[in-house]
């Protein structure tokens, strides 16, 4: 086969996003032959050794897909940073495998996370490129009136003067933290955020903390979506 970018075998062979795995070799922990690897070199793995951390990295794994139900006060991330004993999604699953969250959820938002060692899939699912849609249920102080609908429906420049995409916002009963901003802007105070859908996968009735394996109909489908995003 011929040789492929490091980042893109180090994410197929289950060590995270391409984006996470480059800030791997820009770190140092990644070498080839012996010698420490640069952004941009390629590698064969069936020919040279590859290592991170000093363990080889495989040439071929299975794969895992994992839908979670995300509750408060836990991390979307595989490890806190130092000093923190606050729980992570990883705590969550009770799993051998080495898996990673697809994109994140705020602390104190909850909802659905996919945690795969798949990188390839969680790379195209999670670069801002492919645009792949998420779907929320929002819970906020007041009911929003039809100029505050109309702007978020439309678009908002937060603070750091980025524009929010054009969003449907259907009113119903009763970047991860632009949700929260957007209603802080509007006057719209955002009591609950519950992540619902990731393109074609969906929550359904998984309860907080539960966790189950995805289908081989909703993995099909996953790999659908994202090989006809160019």
């Amino acid at each position: 086969m011929p040789p492929e970018r490091l980042q893109k075998i180090l994410a197929q062979a289950g060590h995270g996003s391409r984006r996470s795995c480059e800030q791997f070799i820009e770190a140092g922990r990644v070498r080839v032959n012996g010698q420490v690897a640069k952004i941009g070199q390629k590698a064969d793995p069936a020919k040279d050794k590859i290592t991170l951390d000093g363990r080889p990295v495989a040439a071929n794994v299975e794969y895992v897909y994992v839908a979670l139900h995300k509750p408060r006060n836990v991390l979307s991330t595989v490890a806190p940073e130092p000093g923190d004993n606050r729980k992570t999604v990883r705590d969550l699953v009770d799993l051998p495998d080495r898996l990673y969250p697809v994109g994140r959820l705020d602390f104190d938002s909850e909802g659905l996370i996919l945690m795969t060692n798949d990188g390839d899939l969680a790379n195209r699912l999670t670069h801002p490129r492919y645009g792949h849609e998420k779907e929320y249920k929002v819970l906020l102080a007041r009911r929003p009136d039809d100029r505050q609908l109309q702007a978020w429906q439309r678009g908002v420049v937060l603070e750091d003067g980025h524009r929010t995409a054009p969003a449907q916002v259907r009113l119903g009963e009763g970047r991860k933290r632009q949700i929260r901003e957007i209603g802080f802007l509007l006057g719209l105070p955002v009591v609950r955020i519950l992540r619902t859908r990731i393109g074609t996968l969906r929550l359904g009735n998984l309860k907080s903390r539960q966790w189950r394996y995805l289908t081989t109909q909703e993995i099909a489908d996953l790999k659908k979506l994202v090989m006809g995003k160019k």
